[in-house]
C-alpha cells in the first residue's frame, strides 16, 4: 500500500504545457471545395516542482487533438497531423487533419490538445485520472473560391491571350 496521495487533474493544472498554435496549408487560406490541411505539433512535456509538499516530476503526454476549423465541424486528429511535404503528399491532398470548407469567409480555427498526466514522487510514474484539455490560439482562415477557364494556350505562348 502506498502512503503517497493521488494526484488529480487540478492538483497537477499548474504543471501543464503551455498552449500551443495551430497552423494550416495553405497558410492562413483555404479553398471551397479542397482540403486545408490544419497541425498541431503536440509533444511530451514534463516539469518539476513541489505537490503535497513533496518533490514531483509531472508528465504530460498528447493524447488526441480535436480540430475546430470554425464552421461547426470537429475533427479529431490523433496527434495533431503533418505538413503536406511531410507526409510526401501533394498540396490540397486530404489528410487525417485536414477540413473542406463548403462556403467562403474567414473562419476563427483553433483546437483542443487532450493529455494523459503521469506523476513521479521519486517512486516510478503513477497515472493520473482523466485527461487535461487545453485550447490552442485561435487561427484564422481565409477560405477564397477558385475558378479556372480552359485556354488554347499557356501565357508563355500567348502572352496577349485571355487572363494573361
Amino acid at each position: 500500500m502506498s502512503l503517497l496521495p493521488q494526484a488529480t487533474l487540478a492538483d497537477v493544472a499548474s504543471f501543464a504545457p503551455t498552449p500551443l498554435s495551430l497552423g494550416g496549408e495553405p497558410a492562413g487560406f483555404g479553398i471551397v471545395g479542397l482540403p486545408t490541411n490544419f497541425v498541431v505539433a503536440a509533444s511530451e512535456h514534463t516539469a518539476t516542482g513541489t505537490l503535497f509538499d513533496l518533490p514531483v516530476t509531472v508528465r504530460f503526454s498528447p493524447e488526441q487533438v480535436t480540430i475546430l476549423p470554425g464552421d461547426g465541424a470537429s475533427v479529431s486528429a490523433g496527434l495533431g497531423g503533418a505538413s503536406w511535404s511531410s507526409l510526401g503528399q501533394p498540396q490540397f491532398s486530404p489528410t487525417a487533419t485536414s477540413h473542406t470548407y463548403s462556403t467562403r469567409g474567414t473562419y476563427a480555427a483553433s483546437a483542443v490538445v487532450r493529455y494523459r498526466a503521469d506523476v513521479d514522487f521519486g517512486r516510478g510514474w503513477r497515472p493520473v485520472p482523466g485527461l487535461l484539455a487545453i485550447p490552442t490560439a485561435g487561427y484564422t482562415v481565409e477560405v477564397l473560391e477558385a475558378r479556372s477557364a480552359l485556354v488554347e494556350r499557356t501565357c508563355v505562348e500567348a502572352p496577349s491571350g485571355p487572363g494573361c
